[in-house]
């Protein structure tokens, strides 16, 4: 079956495919590359777009801040590029409602997943710089994180700290972290890590790092602990 991008989708990303395979397996999560035309979800798209994207980013705040020395530069660059900055984006775009998930990985909650958004949105700008070039990809950043630098978006928090820090203020043992999940080529295996605290449900993370992995979980337990209005 051709793959249809949604006209609702296509009006937030403010560019029309010419080649909307690009788009599909940009939203691919890798739980459904079973049931996917493609061989890959979009871990590969992922890997260019964050380039893509450090870039982009790079130049905006090179051109936007001609006074400011590199250590300054480079501590506004992660703001930028961050996951939970990317995961962001992706909720104002409506991202979730438009990936490609596995039943399981859809009733575990994978449409609001901060690292599914995060690494869809990268595999996103991806697949519009392949699909148009720089400029089109530029243009599709410059009009979501132009107004993030704006509003001098918060630098960004260590999640593993910060989980921490919100367990011990309220007196709750400290996060623990462990291996679920283990997978891929030796040269690039790919971890999956649950993060735990006692009174929440465990959050889980997939990087090609463990430390990577539990920095994901960590987010997205604390942006669960959080949402739940006890700070």
């Amino acid at each position: 079956m051709t793959f249809t991008p949604d006209p609702d989708l296509i009006a937030a990303l403010g560019h029309d495919f010419r080649e909307p395979s690009l788009l599909e397996r940009a939203l691919t999560h890798p739980s459904a590359i079973a049931s996917s035309p493609h061989t890959f979800g979009y871990e590969r798209l992922e890997f260019l777009g964050d380039r893509v994207l450090g870039l982009v980013i790079a130049e905006f705040l090179w051109r936007r801040y001609p006074e400011e020395a590199e250590g300054s530069m480079s501590r506004r660059l992660v703001a930028m590029v961050r996951t939970e900055t990317l995961a962001l984006v992706g909720q104002q775009i409506g991202l979730g409602a438009h990936l490609i998930l596995a039943n399981g990985e859809d009733l575990s909650g994978g449409r609001e997943s901060i690292s599914n958004l995060a690494n869809s949105m990268e595999a996103v700008i991806a697949a519009i710089y392949l699909d148009a070039g720089l400029e089109a990809a530029t243009a599709f950043i410059d009009r979501y994180w132009s107004p993030l630098m704006e509003g001098h978006i918060k630098p960004p928090r260590e999640p593993k700290t910060a989980l921490q820090e919100w367990a011990q203020a309220r007196g709750i043992e400290r996060p623990r972290y462990r291996i679920v999940e283990r997978k891929g080529p030796p040269h690039r295996p790919v971890f999956t890590v649950e993060a735990l605290v006692a009174g929440l449900p465990p959050a889980r993370g997939e990087a090609t790092s463990k430390r990577a992995a539990e920095r994901l979980a960590a987010a997205e337990l604390l942006e669960h602990a959080e949402g739940l209005g006890n700070d």
